[in-house]
């Protein structure tokens, strides 16, 4: 579990805040890029651009979160040629910091556990059902369903946890090293 409970209640001053939103924004547009011409570690390119949206909550504010997920998704989908690429920061990695903050204000780590796997096993529908759409007659699952989800579950877990050992190290030692 993230610590949330520390997030600023001062706001920087608007050049320091569109400095780190612009610069935040430009390493996730870089990470993304990068993603797009990766041969491997795809997922983990995937991974460390959703880390950049937690920032954002943790300095400015979760509203600040929405429109930085928002302009990011954006400015992505124009700059980037790899559009379906795309497709999993737009529908999962890049709201999911929001949604880990939403789901961790709640007093109860059973609701938390059930708002985060909601989102995801939606995602993973929404993925499987956009596949299946988009590549008629070419998407062929050789694994069954009952090995699939048992580990994309798992991998959702370690997911979760790196997640908040970021967030956690962020408020530790990044942030005190920038200064913020």
């Amino acid at each position: 579990m993230a610590d949330w409970k520390n997030q600023r209640t001062a706001k920087p001053g608007m050049p320091k805040t569109v400095a780190l939103s612009g610069i935040l924004l430009a390493l996730t547009i870089l990470v993304l890029y990068a993603e797009s011409f990766a041969p491997a570690g795809r997922l983990s390119l995937f991974a460390l651009s959703s880390f950049f949206v937690s920032v954002i909550v943790c300095e400015l504010g979760i509203k600040a979160g929405w429109l930085f997920y928002i302009g990011s998704s954006l400015l992505s989908f124009a700059l980037i040629p790899d559009k379906i690429g795309l497709l999993p920061y737009i529908l999962f990695f890049g709201l999911y910091g929001i949604i880990k903050y939403y789901a961790e204000r709640s007093r109860y780590r059973l609701t938390e556990f059930l708002i985060k796997y909601a989102f995801f096993n939606l995602c993973v529908f929404l993925a499987y059902y956009l596949a299946r759409e988009l590549f008629t007659g070419q998407l062929e699952i050789k694994l069954s369903p009952w090995i699939i989800i048992p580990v994309l579950e798992i991998t959702f877990a370690i997911y979760d946890y790196v997640y908040s050992l970021f967030i956690q190290y962020y408020r530790s030692r990044i942030r005190k090293a920038l200064g913020l």
